[in-house]
């Protein structure tokens, strides 16, 4: 049993390709990625990756040649970009195995391996395209914003590939459920959520006694709920606070923010990953408001320096931690709850420091990327047994 993937971008396919490896069950990894951005990935032998750049470096670059506002051209150039990967790949399939591409990656090769007696494994990390798509629609209306929308045929095509591959791997319950709402097998849905490189986040600072520090990392964006957290941040009686906010801000949502008092909000833009420990272990509490994503490992990350997190329903937040134990867990567009979160742990200095001890012991029960591997390999010997000897 070999195991080809595909993978546009590098995402968290690079860490699966690392683990494939330690379990001699990787054939190639096809990205469109280009090789010189590609220096970095250790533990992974050269020659078992294969990029297809062609379309993809230069998309990666459209925001420097003034491209990305021309939103046509995006949804066109997206949807040849993984496309024509997907084809290149499926030549190059010839051998009965496992394929694991991402999703909107693997529709061509997937049937092509399929037709040789093998396996489509498509790997969702977001929640359900078409769920993705409304929830992004009405949240956009809620603001006042234009919704670009997802491409359609990319909604038809990863909609096509749901149906027409033997499992779906997702990171989280909420994932999870998102493809149950829309009609998908759940004997289909294998959830395994993805590990960390938490030996790199610790902690190795306390926060201030001075003031009440929260911590924003992460886009500044309507889908990561940012004007939420900013409100319900607005709201906590404290008289000392600020708001650390890291990450690139979003174009549309500038208007918006001039509507609020930034006076003790800190845009510290974005910094390098190795100095976000700093951060999060001089932080009081965590806060990620987002609509809608797989799993935030960024979650993972301040645990691991003793921050508390408070999160919503939709950031996989339940596959991390335990709702009032390491942190809170709030349903989305709540601001009242995280309000109500903020608040408390603000008043309750003592209570806030037992969080913070239990969520340093969390992360030890997380698991790296090993952990990752591990649930990965049995999933796809139980495979092997179940389909390859028949």
């Amino acid at each position: 049993m070999k195991v080809t993937q595909i993978t546009i971008g590098r995402f968290h396919h690079f860490h699966l390709a690392r683990q494939l490896v330690k379990y001699e069950l990787l054939n190639k990894i096809y990205t469109g990625y280009p090789s010189f951005k590609l220096k970095d990935e250790k533990g992974i032998p050269s020659s078992k990756i294969v990029t297809f750049p062609w379309l993809h470096a230069p998309y990666m670059k459209r925001g420097k040649l003034g491209l990305d506002r021309f939103d046509w051209l995006n949804k066109q150039w997206q949807w040849y970009d993984s496309t024509l990967l997907d084809k290149y790949v499926s030549g190059k399939i010839s051998e009965q195995g496992i394929l694991i591409a991402l999703s909107g990656s693997g529709r061509f090769s997937g049937k092509k391996m399929q037709s040789i007696g093998g396996v489509h494994i498509c790997d969702r990390g977001s929640s359900h395209i078409r769920y993705q798509d409304e929830t992004l629609k009405e949240e956009y209306e809620k603001w006042g914003l234009k919704y670009q929308g997802i491409d359609k045929k990319i909604i038809y095509r990863g909609e096509n590939e749901y149906n027409e591959a033997d499992f779906i791997t997702v990171p989280s319950e909420f994932v999870k459920q998102s493809f149950i709402q829309k009609g998908i097998d759940k004997k289909k849905l294998v959830k395994i959520p993805y590990g960390a490189s938490l030996d790199r986040f610790k902690k190795i600072g306390y926060p201030p006694t001075n003031k009440f520090r929260v911590l924003w990392v992460g886009g500044i964006s309507i889908r990561k709920g940012f004007l939420y957290a900013l409100k319900a941040f607005q709201n906590l009686d404290h008289p000392h606070k600020e708001f650390v906010v890291i990450g690139a801000i979003e174009e549309q949502i500038k208007p918006l923010l001039k509507t609020f008092n930034l006076d003790q909000v800190q845009f510290k833009g974005q910094i390098p990953n190795n100095e976000l420990l700093k951060y999060y272990s001089t932080s009081h509490v965590f806060i990620l408001a987002s609509l809608e994503e797989g799993l935030a490992m960024v979650q993972g990350e301040a645990l691991a320096c003793g921050c508390p997190v408070i999160a919503t329903t939709n950031t996989g937040a339940a596959d991390l931690f335990t709702d009032g134990k390491e942190g809170y867990i709030v349903s989305i567009r709540n601001v009242d709850e995280l309000t109500e979160k903020l608040q408390l742990l603000a008043d309750n200095p003592g209570f806030r420091d037992e969080m913070s001890n239990k969520a340093i012991i969390r992360t030890k029960k997380i698991g790296g990327w090993d952990t990752y591997g591990n649930n990965m390999f049995k999933f796809l010997t139980n495979i092997s047994k179940n389909e390859f000897h028949k």
